[in-house]
């Protein structure tokens, strides 16, 4: 913590997409100290029968090309998500397209998907397996900006990671897409799940051998639609769901002159609106899939927030940038502390607590 607070003044010299450039080769070439310590047995859950040492995760957008899963877990995550990756190579948006807002520990990405493919992400997830790494890896899927085939876009990811990735995510609900968040719809959506559902289950015939198929969507959906993402992924089977993505709202409260940048906004605003959406569709699934909370994390507290609003596990990415690489620990540590506050022996049972 200390280095990082002596080293990040520094960071505003540097653009913020070539920090996250350097963070990622730092990584590569184990320039990263071993923070990862040992977890609090109270953290340990299990969930789609996988057991997670913590259920603490790396939110798909740092490791987009799936290089840097391995040395991630030094910092102590409980699983890791690779992406978002699509099928054939694209650039992305133009530069800039990365935003720090300061004063709100926030940032706006416009990224629109920048993805080497899926051949050399399939290739480093298949020689990470190879080697029996250890850590539970997943693999965030979408699909290529002037694709003409939505579903075979993400039926190819899923078809390609579905036996190397410990579960997938259907991402549906980045804003930096044009259309993408359309297929939040519900007729969209039920199409697109069953066919997906469909697509990995031919792949692996063996139902205990195929990894969970989630869907990430939107905190901006209204009840209407956090109602259709329920019945939708209940009714095709799929095994949970990620809530949520970046935000197109901007709170009144932003400071930063970067606030009307277009793109989604992530960090410490989006904390109360993706609660409030993860417990709503908390209430709309009454506990018959598994949810994880993303947006906002910063604290141990924040991930408190999220297990007792319904999620069985949280992710994080943004607050690493304003906060360091040792907050993982720090988050751990407090989430651990609070759960024996009041009298939780494991994560799960803590799960909707307070909705019950």
């Amino acid at each position: 913590m200390e280095l990082y607070a002596l080293v990040r003044p520094f960071l505003g010299l540097v653009s913020p997409e070539r920090a996250h450039g350097l963070a990622v080769r730092a990584l590569a070439r184990g320039l990263m100290p071993d923070l990862s310590g040992h977890d609090d047995p109270v953290l340990a859950t299990r969930v789609w029968g996988i057991d997670f040492p913590n259920p603490v995760g790396l939110a798909a957008g740092f490791d987009k090309h799936c290089e840097v899963a391995a040395p991630l877990f030094r910092l102590g995550f409980g699983f890791v998500e690779a992406g978002t990756v699509t099928p054939r190579p694209q650039p992305g948006n133009p530069l800039p397209r990365l935003f720090r807002l300061e004063e709100d520990e926030a940032v706006i990405n416009r990224f629109g998907f920048n993805s080497e493919g899926l051949a050399p992400f399939v290739y480093r997830l298949g020689k990470r397996r190879a080697a029996g790494a250890r850590g539970i890896v997943g693999a965030n899927v979408g699909k290529n900006k002037e694709s003409e085939d939505t579903l075979e876009d993400y039926a190819a990811g899923v078809s390609a990671t579905c036996r190397l990735a410990d579960y997938i995510v259907c991402n549906i609900s980045s804003p930096n897409t044009p259309g993408l968040r359309a297929l939040q719809a519900r007729v969209e959506m039920e199409t697109l799940l069953a066919h997906l559902v469909a697509v990995r289950d031919a792949s692996i015939p063996d139902p205990a051998a195929r990894p969970p198929l989630l869907v990430k969507v939107a905190p901006d959906l209204d009840e209407a639609g956090l109602a259709d993402v329920a019945q939708v992924a209940l009714e095709t089977r799929v095994d949970g769901i990620i809530m949520g993505n970046t935000t197109l709202s901007r709170p009144a409260s932003l400071k930063s002159a970067h606030k009307a940048e277009a793109g989604g906004l992530s960090g410490r605003p989006l904390m109360t609106l993706s609660t409030e959406r993860l417990a709503a569709l908390y209430r709309l699934v009454g506990g018959r899939l598994p949810l994880v909370g993303a947006g906002g994390i910063a604290s141990g507290a924040d991930a408190y927030a999220k297990v007792r609003a319904g999620a069985s596990l949280v992710q994080l990415y943004s607050a690493l940038v304003f906060h360091g690489p040792g907050l993982v620990s720090r988050i751990k540590s407090d989430l651990a502390a609070r759960l024996k506050a009041d009298g939780f022996t494991s994560i799960a049972d803590a799960v909707g607590a307070d909705l019950r």
